[in-house]
């Protein structure tokens, strides 16, 4: 009996087959490689953006820190007057959101200081540690606000606890939201007055 199909037909047919699932597999494929390049390269692009916030974003000390007092004589700094300005070509940074802590090798005194009042944070020694913006100093258009600009400079002020006594060495830790930490270290003075500039 005499075959009515032809072999080269059905050669063709697996062919076609056989290339178009080829490149059903090749597309799918490049889909998912260019896929992963694409995710990689904007993973890349946004490390690149916070590398550059975060070092656009930091503070610097301006000038003494400045030790508080209520007398002379005193057992203890009840605050620290620290004043900060931006790095040079420093974008803005909201320091309400700023975390603030201290430190003191007298007794391990460690703990985190809140934002507060002003009136909290120069009487010191409370349970709880408290600072404040004090001034502002070159404030642009006037504005009052907690937001540190280009060219412009703040007081701190920070509460300090009754460890803070003559010869301790404290250290006042600000993390702004954004950017380096500025620690700030000094040793208070063997003999305390009202004000004194401390190193």
């Amino acid at each position: 009996m005499k075959n009515l199909y032809s072999e080269d037909a059905f050669t063709g047919l697996e062919a076609a087959i056989v290339l178009i699932a080829f490149v059903v597999v090749a597309a799918v494929f490049s889909y998912v490689v260019l896929g992963a390049g694409f995710f990689t390269s904007q993973t890349a692009q946004a490390t690149v953006h916070t590398g550059v916030q975060q070092a656009s974003s930091s503070m610097e000390l301006v000038g003494n820190v400045y030790g508080i007092s209520p007398a002379s004589g005193s057992a203890n700094l009840t605050s620290l007057n620290i004043t900060v300005a931006l790095t040079a070509g420093g974008t803005g940074m909201d320091l309400a959101q700023m975390v603030v802590s201290y430190r003191d090798n007298n007794g391990g005194y460690n703990a985190s200081v809140d934002y507060g009042a002003c009136s909290d944070a120069i009487a010191g020694g409370g349970a709880t540690l408290t600072w404040c913006i004090g001034e502002r100093l070159y404030s642009s258009g006037g504005v009052s606000n907690d937001v540190l600009d280009p060219n412009e400079q703040m007081i701190l002020i920070v509460g300090m606890p009754k460890t803070a006594t003559p010869n301790t060495k404290v250290t006042v830790n600000f993390q702004p939201a954004i950017g380096a930490v500025l620690p700030v270290t000094r040793t208070v003075p063997g003999s305390i007055n009202v004000v004194q500039a401390i190193y």
